[in-house]
């Protein structure tokens, strides 16, 4: 599918430092490389330190800032669905959460009557929070034949912010019980919104895949869910899961494909129904179209394929 272009402007993580011009052509993207910004986003490396390690890794600053575009998400790159598209209603909800009230980002198919109801999912954002690309990937569900919400789950902190960082360390900072509540409860409010035929599913990426995957554990309402290289639940809690689940991996994800065995071993102990897909030779985000670094066309595609698939004949 084309992408129209958006009209957004790039942000930066982190500034290029003064005097410092990159290099007509940017260094090659190494899996050293990714596994640092990885650990960057996910773990335990600050800014500075994260580009200090960048520029030892890249052999120098100004090979550092050129890989820096690369490696960040950049939302004028690609929308597959631009926020415009006549052939989508789109709307700003609220609703109560378990921690105050939630926003969140409403799609449907236009061509439908508002009076014919539809199954619902609920998107999960990544852990930057509910930002262009995941409201992109709301549309693109919605054009699928469902009514779609991406939910900020930052709202009980403000909403999230236009630093991407900032919203990481909001993120972390979050309440984790009560930001699973908080899905639940959107799942609740999906299965009773006058255009929701009553069932639900949930689709989360990163963090929101971890999130997902909770979803499966403590909400009674969903139908189905699916994780894209989310965090397993522990094997107690697999057993409360009753939805059949859809899990994507990327192959080159050794940080969270760690817990793949003891998962899969806790689901197929307690006869939950799944299916579970690795994707070899791609990386942790490989569906965020956004990021030049870690997107994979073909792994993106057949996982979209199977997530659409899944939500036909589960939320039916």
């Amino acid at each position: 599918m084309t992408a129209p272009a958006k009209t957004a402007p790039a942000r930066t993580a982190l500034e290029m430092p003064k005097g410092k011009a990159p290099p007509k052509s940017a260094p090659k993207i190494t899996q050293e490389v990714i596994d640092l910004y990885d650990e960057y986003t996910h773990l335990t490396l600050d800014r500075r330190r994260f580009f200090d390690h960048l520029t030892r890794v890249a052999g120098g600053s100004a090979a550092a800032c050129a890989l820096l575009p690369l490696l960040e998400n950049n939302y004028a790159q690609a929308a597959m669905i631009a926020p415009d598209d006549s052939r989508v209603a789109t709307s700003t909800v609220t609703f109560p959460g378990a921690s105050g009230e939630l926003s969140g980002y409403m799609a449907r198919p236009a061509n439908v009557p508002v009076t014919e109801k539809l199954p619902a999912v609920l998107v999960i954002h990544e852990n930057r929070g509910l930002n262009p690309h995941i409201e992109d990937v709301t549309r693109r569900i919605a054009l699928e034949g469902f009514v779609a919400l991406g939910v900020d789950f930052l709202s009980p902190a403000g909403g999230t912010p236009a630093d991407e960082d900032q919203a990481r360390e909001m993120i972390r900072a979050l309440d984790s019980a009560q930001t699973i509540q908080n899905a639940v409860a959107a799942v609740d409010y999906l299965a009773k919104h006058p255009a929701s035929s009553g069932k639900v599913g949930a689709v989360g990426f990163c963090w929101g895949g971890a999130m997902a995957n909770q979803v499966a554990v403590n909400s009674p309402a969903v139908s189905g869910t699916v994780a894209y290289y989310g965090r397993q639940p522990s094997a107690e809690q697999v057993a409360n899961i009753r939805a059949p689940l859809l899990l994507h991996y990327a192959g080159l994800d050794e940080r969270i494909n760690a817990g793949i065995s003891d998962f899969k071993s806790a689901l197929d102990a307690n006869g939950v129904a799944y299916e579970m897909f690795t994707y070899e030779g791609a990386n942790h985000a490989f569906n965020n179209d956004t990021n030049a670094a870690r997107y994979d066309e073909k792994a993106a595609e057949i996982a979209w394929g199977r997530t659409i698939n899944f939500f036909k004949e589960t939320l039916q």
